[in-house]
């Protein structure tokens, strides 16, 4: 038996392995969240009736623009927790590729493109989304607990999170090609 550890054998990083197991959590609580707001969606226009008696119940003089404006909330809200998924996969086989020693390959490159492509798109999306829970917070504010904070929209760390993630897809495409140009030369 050899002493020698052979360099083509992934190391447990135990930073790494914390990094797929956080992944992994937030993408199954995403998930489930994606279901049941996916699933209260359709619910909400089939049980429209219901649902303005019970807000008329509470006092509020709210029309059928209430049932438009809540699907279409819910439908965005799906939408959100479907791209945070679907960046956080990408993360993940970001960390993946780290874990398996090889990360400056095109396909890293394309998965940071597109978490920045994702993360412009939130920060895009957040303002008509954030208007029209603003909208429905006041059309109920006489029956419910419901707050929205007003803090919708572009943010600083949000345009900061999308030039870091498309800087350092370029990193990893000109990583790439100097490890290719390297391999050349050999």
């Amino acid at each position: 038996m050899s002493d020698t550890i052979d360099s083509t054998t992934p190391k447990r990083d135990p930073l790494l392995l914390a990094a797929q197991g956080l992944l992994w959590f937030f993408i199954g609580v995403m998930s489930f969240a994606l279901f049941f707001v996916a699933l209260g969606t359709p619910a909400a226009a089939i049980f429209q009736d219901e649902i303005l008696a019970e807000v008329a119940a509470e006092g509020v003089k709210a029309g059928p623009e209430l049932i438009g404006a809540l699907v279409a909330l819910l439908a965005s809200v799906s939408l959100f927790l479907g791209f945070a998924i679907y960046f956080l996969v990408l993360l993940l086989r970001i960390v993946r590729s780290v874990k398996e020693g090889d990360p400056f390959v095109e396909a890293n490159a394309q998965r940071l493109s597109r978490m920045g492509w994702i993360a412009l798109a939130n920060q895009i999306a957040m303002i008509p989304v954030g208007a029209m829970a603003l909208w429905l917070e006041e059309v109920a504010a006489d029956a419910t607990e419901f707050k929205a904070d007003g803090d919708f929209g572009v943010s600083g760390e949000g345009l900061l999170l999308v030039l870091i993630l498309f800087i350092l897809a370029r990193v990893f495409r000109k990583g790439t090609e100097m490890r290719d140009e390297l391999e050349g030369t050999v």
